[in-house]
C-alpha cells in the first residue's frame, strides 16, 4: 500500500539560473580559497592514503581516501590534492538546492538564501575546501535527506536509494550511523506506517550491502578502525593491535559534575561559533519564530524530516559532550538541515543575512591568506592554521637533503614529509612506540619500520627537546630548526623570533657498536 504523493513544488515559480549562478559562484570562491590555502597536516596524511587504496585504515573509513585521489596527477600540490573535495563540495550543494525546493523553498529567493546560510556557515565555507571525513559524510547525508524526503512524500521504493546513500555515507565517516534514528524519528511522525512495508528494510539493508566491505576490512584487522572510533567518541581505553607496535590508546572525558557541565558548555559554544558572523542573522530568525508562519511554508513532511536531522545529531552530542570530550565537528551534519528551516525567517531581514554571509567570506578568505603568507598581525592564540600549515615545505626540503633515511616520531610529521618531498615517500614512515598509532605502522601506505631489523644510521625528526632512547641505537647529531611566521626556516638553538611556530630537532641515530 503507498500513500498519495503530495503536489510537486511549481517548477515556475523559480528562476533556477540564479541558483545555478550562486552554486558556480560558492564553488568558485572555494576553488580560489583552495589553491591559496597551504595543506593542513591532516589532509596530507589522508592524500598519502590515496596512493594505497583499501576498504579502511586505521583511523577511518576509505571514503576520504578517494577525495584525495587527484594527489597523484601532480604530487605536492595542494589544489589537486583537493579536488575531489572541491567536485563533492559543488555536489553537495546540488542535491541540497533539489531538497530544499522539494520541501517547499518554491522561490528563487528563499531557495538562494537556504543554499547561502549553509554555504556561509564557517564549517560550510571550509568543507568544500580542506579535506576530510566529513566532506564524504555531508555528501551522502544530503543525498540520503534527499531519497528520504521522496519517501516520506509517498515514493517509497525510495527508502532503497536512501539506504544506498547512507551506505556511501558510513564508508565516509561511521558517524553517518545517526541517520538511522533521523529517519526512524520522521517515518513515526509522518508515515509509520511504511514500517508494515518492505520498503525501509529494503533500504537497511542496501545500507548494510554497500558497506560491508568495510565491515570486512575492520573483521579482518581486529576491529581496528571501528575500534578506535569508538574509544575517540566514548573516552574509553583500547589496546592498539600488537601488528602496530604500540600499547593502549587511552582517552578521557569530564569527571566531575563541573567538569561535565564545562564540557557541555565548550559544546554548545561551538556550535554556536560555527555561524560566526551569521549568528545576529540567527537570533533575528529565532526571535520570529513565534509569529505568522512564513510564505512559502515548507511541506509536512519535509518539515519533519529537516527538524528530525536538525535536532538529533545537535541532541545526541550533546548527551556524550557530558561524559566524554566531543570535537565540534561532529554534529556538523545539522547545518545542512537547519538552513532549509530558517531561510523563510531569514528572507524577511534579508541585510542581515547577506551581512553576515558576506563577513564570514570575508573572514575566512582573510584567514586564508594569512595561512600562505603570514600577512596578518594575528596573536599566537589565533595563529591555529600557521602552526598546522606553516614552515613545513622547508623542514622537508632539508629532510630530502640529509645523509640517511628520515623518519619521524608523530603521523602528522611524517605525513607532512612524505607531502611537500615526494621523494622521501619510498623511505619515510613513523617510528613505532613513541607516540599515537597511525595507519604508517600498518605498512601499506609507507614501509613499516621494524628496529630490530634496521642496521644502517638514520634521522628522526622530533619535536622532543630530548633524543627519544631506541633500544639499540645511540644518537651521533643533532640538529635544531626553528621556524617563525613569515621568516626563512632557522638552525640553530637561538630563534629569530620571540614566539617560534615551530621547534623541530633532528637526531640523527646510529646503531650501537657503529
Amino acid at each position: 500500500m503507498s500513500i498519495a504523493a503530495p503536489s510537486r513544488p511549481a517548477a515556475e515559480s523559480i528562476d533556477w539560473r540564479p541558483i545555478a549562478l550562486l552554486i558556480l559562484a560558492l564553488s568558485a570562491l572555494r576553488l580560489a580559497i583552495a589553491a591559496l590555502l597551504p595543506v593542513t597536516q591532516d589532509e596530507a596524511y589522508y592524500f598519502d592514503w590515496a596512493r594505497a587504496l583499501g576498504w579502511g585504515y586505521f583511523d577511518h573509513p576509505p571514503g576520504v581516501a578517494a577525495l584525495g585521489l587527484g594527489t597523484l596527477l601532480e604530487p605536492g600540490s595542494a589544489l589537486a590534492a583537493r579536488l575531489g573535495t572541491l567536485l563533492a563540495g559543488a555536489l553537495t550543494l546540488v542535491v541540497l538546492a533539489r531538497l530544499y525546493w522539494r520541501a517547499g523553498l518554491t522561490t528563487t529567493a528563499t531557495l538562494a538564501s537556504a543554499l547561502l546560510l549553509a554555504c556561509a556557515t564557517l564549517p560550510g565555507l571550509i568543507g568544500g575546501v580542506v579535506t576530510t571525513p566529513d566532506t564524504v559524510l555531508a555528501l551522502a547525508w544530503a543525498l540520503a535527506l534527499h531519497e528520504a524526503e521522496r519517501a516520506l512524500g509517498g515514493a517509497r521504493r525510495r527508502w532503497v536509494t536512501a539506504g544506498i546513500a547512507v551506505g556511501i555515507g558510513l564508508l565516509g565517516k561511521y558517524t553517518m550511523v545517526l541517520i538511522g534514528p533521523v529517519l526512524l524519528w520522521a517515518i513515526l511522525w509522518v508515515d509509520p506506517r511504511a514500517l508494515r512495508t518492505r520498503w525501509p528494510y529494503l533500504g537497511a539493508l542496501a545500507a548494510l550491502l554497500v558497506f560491508a566491505p568495510n565491515l570486512w576490512w575492520n573483521a579482518s584487522h581486529d576491529w581496528l578502525s571501528l575500534g578506535f572510533q569508538l574509544g575517540h567518541g566514548l573516552s574509553t581505553e583500547l589496546a592498539a593491535p600488537e601488528t602496530l607496535g604500540a600499547g593502549t590508546m587511552a582517552h578521557s572525558g569530564p569527571q566531575t559534575l563541573v567538569e561535565r557541565l564545562a564540557s557541555l558548555g565548550g559544546y554548545l559554544g561551538a556550535q554556536l561559533a560555527f555561524w560566526g558572523l551569521l549568528i545576529p542573522a540567527l537570533v533575528m530568525a529565532l526571535r520570529g519564530a513565534g509569529g505568522a508562519p512564513p510564505r512559502p511554508p515548507l511541506i509536512r513532511h519535509a518539515r519533519a524530516l529537516l527538524i528530525a536531522a536538525t535536532l538529533f545529531p545537535l541532541g545526541f552530542f550533546a548527551v556524550i559532550a557530558s561524559f566524554s570530550e566531543v570535537e565540534a565537528n561532529w554534529p556538523v551534519v545539522y547545518l545542512l538541515a537547519a538552513p532549509a528551516l530558517l531561510a523563510p525567517r531569514l528572507l524577511q531581514r534579508p541585510r542581515w543575512l547577506l551581512g553576515g554571509a558576506g563577513a564570514n567570506l570575508v573572514l575566512v578568505t582573510l584567514y586564508a591568506v594569512h595561512a600562505a603568507s603570514a600577512a596578518l598581525p594575528l596573536p599566537d592564540s589565533a595563529n591555529r592554521v600557521l602552526r598546522e600549515t606553516h614552515g613545513f615545505a622547508a623542514l622537508a626540503e632539508v629532510a630530502a637533503g640529509l645523509d640517511a633515511p628520515v623518519h619521524a616520531d608523530r603521523y602528522q610529521l611524517v605525513a607532512m614529509l612524505r607531502f611537500h618531498a615526494p621523494r622521501l615517500a619510498a623511505t619515510t614512515s613513523q617510528w613505532p612506540g613513541l607516540h599515537r598509532p597511525s595507519e604508517y605502522l600498518h605498512g601499506r601506505i609507507a614501509p613499516r619500520l621494524d628496529p630490530a631489523r634496521i642496521d644502517q644510521p638514520f634521522w628522526l625528526v622530533s619535536r622532543a627537546g630530548h633524543p627519544p632512547a631506541l633500544p639499540g641505537f645511540r644518537v651521533t647529531e643533532r640538529r635544531i630548526l626553528q621556524d617563525c611566521a613569515g621568516q626563512p626556516l632557522h638552525q640553530g638553538a637561538s630563534a629569530p623570533c620571540a614566539r617560534p611556530l615551530h621547534v623541530w630537532r633532528l637526531y640523527r641515530y646510529a646503531p650501537l657498536g657503529d
